[in-house]
């Protein structure tokens, strides 16, 4: 495949910045493949084909990580080495956001329809829920905010579940997660669009941008670590997995690799939980 050797796990580890036109490139041309032959079921397939794309270096990456647990002793060079490859996921993660959302808002709106419909009903889902927390008063107490952590938590458990079961298969949760995210940030600048139909020449290139660089921060803020939580339980499952296949259960090598996926799994849930009280608390206030 051409796309898979692009880059490699030790390209992706010692310049993670060059995931992120990757992870542009890979979600780029899965618009373009969904809208040309699966436009009806555009929204879904466009995922597929991003976490088609990703699935050999992601994998590729998981055993590199591992293979690394036979050469480092202590744990915490451990940890501070798998830094590497979360970084690499999150300019990959990136990548699929920038691009799916400049997709939303440069589109016409019956492409950005197809496009992106399953991501919009998601979204607006989730607006009803918080309405719903309103009027019952909850929003403004616990009630939210253990809503969210419980429901982030959920996805952090299936990201280990697919990693575990299927390899790289988180990305597949995350690659969703980067398309609602853009419709999210998609929505918010196109929402605008009135007020920005007044300018003209190079004053509407600052306010698109302006309106933009507004709508990234206020879904990234809290996204970021989410995201970043989501990646290293998955990096935990796919660890776990390789741990299982290529060594005995009770081998100093196997409980060495468990107790790393395991540290992993503490740090995703406390990113978790930290990702959950910014998104009640700070992100609100950026408008």
């Amino acid at each position: 495949m051409v796309l898979e050797d692009l880059l490699t796990p030790e390209g992706a580890e010692r310049k993670p910045w060059h995931m992120l036109p990757l992870g542009a490139l890979y979600a780029s041309i899965g618009v373009f493949l969904a809208l040309w032959i699966f436009r009806e079921q555009a929204s879904l397939i466009v995922v597929f084909l991003t976490v088609m794309a990703c699935i050999p270096l992601i994998y590729k990456i998981v055993k590199f990580e591992e293979d690394k647990e036979t050469k480092i002793d202590k744990e915490m060079s451990i940890l501070k080495e798998h830094r590497k490859a979360l970084s690499a996921f999150i300019y990959l993660f990136m990548g699929f956001v920038i691009a799916y959302s400049i997709w939303f808002i440069a589109l016409p709106a019956d492409y950005v329809k197809d496009l992106f419909s399953t991501q919009m009903f998601t979204i607006s889902s989730i607006n009803n829920q918080v309405t719903a927390n309103a009027i019952t008063g909850n929003i403004a107490g616990m009630g939210l905010l253990w809503s969210i952590i419980a429901n982030n938590l959920k996805v952090l458990f299936f990201c280990v579940f697919f990693s575990f079961f299927y390899g790289a298969g988180a990305i597949f949760i995350l690659a969703w997660n980067a398309s609602v995210i853009s419709a999210a940030i998609g929505s918010f600048v196109r929402s605008n669009i009135e007020k920005l139909a007044a300018a003209e020449g190079l004053m509407i290139v600052v306010n698109y941008t302006h309106m933009y660089a507004i709508g990234m921060t206020r879904y990234m803020t809290h996204g970021i670590f989410e995201i970043l939580a989501y990646f290293i339980g998955g990096l935990a499952g796919g660890l776990i997995s390789v741990a299982i296949i290529r060594h005995r259960m009770g081998e100093s090598m196997f409980n060495k690799v468990m107790m790393d996926a395991l540290d992993l799994i503490v740090l995703a849930v406390i990113c978790t939980l930290f990702a959950g009280i910014i998104e009640v608390y700070v992100t609100p206030l950026i408008v």
